[in-house]
């Protein structure tokens, strides 16, 4: 069975690198978003069967991580999701899962875990890649470092101050007040023991938040 696949992604590479083994799968991919903001017209235009996205792409007036999924799922509910991703922090891979993603491949993982990931979501079921199952059972039995104690709208508001936008620039992507966000950014901070903005970063760093 061919699909129809929309592929988004800001690194070259990636998408050569997806691209290729889809095709030589026997699918099409009818259209390439460097952005969600172009991801989101492409989506549009183009009707498909599938939807392949990295997790992050940054831009300042624009939704990615979590924010970028719930729009895709309140615009396409129906859609299946694939998403690709850097990110290594357990409890980020689990809010994913969370919010209805139906396939998550770590991009350290083999390409070749694409292919199988697109036939087990067609079929509707979950797919999680060998890499980030390792993650997420690891912080699971306690054997990664001490497990990140914040709700998932909190990680995503420190992942996106980490990744260099202000609480104004978050506030505005994810359609809240700037004073919920910067209560969550607190909050957040007061449960990990963080004092600054540079404790952030060194947190979010550490603990593989940042693609």
């Amino acid at each position: 069975m061919t699909l129809k696949i929309v592929l988004a992604d800001d690194h070259p590479i990636i998408v050569a690198a997806v691209r290729q083994l889809l095709e030589r799968s026997g699918h099409e991919i009818v259209a390439v978003a460097g952005s969600s903001g172009s991801l989101m017209e492409i989506l549009a235009q183009h009707p498909c069967d599938l939807v392949i996205t990295d997790f992050s792409m940054p831009n300042e007036d624009e939704a990615d991580g979590l924010s970028l999924i719930g729009l895709l799922q309140r615009r396409l509910p129906e859609m299946p999701l694939i998403v690709l991703t850097m990110v290594t922090n357990p409890a980020v891979l689990q809010s994913i899962l969370d919010i209805g993603v139906r396939g998550l491949i770590n991009k350290t993982d083999a390409m070749t875990e694409l292919a199988t990931a697109v036939q087990t979501v067609m079929r509707g079921q979950i797919y999680v890649s060998k890499a980030s199952q390792r993650l997420l059972i690891q912080a699971g039995n306690g054997k990664s470092a001490q497990a990140v104690p914040l709700s998932p709208r909190e990680t995503e508001v420190i992942r996106l101050f980490a990744s260099g936008k202000s609480v104004t620039e978050i506030a505005r992507q994810l359609n809240r007040s700037v004073k919920t966000i910067s209560t969550q950014k607190q909050e957040a901070m007061a449960k990990l023991g963080l004092k600054n903005d540079f404790d952030i970063y060194a947190y979010a760093r550490e603990k593989g938040m940042l693609s």
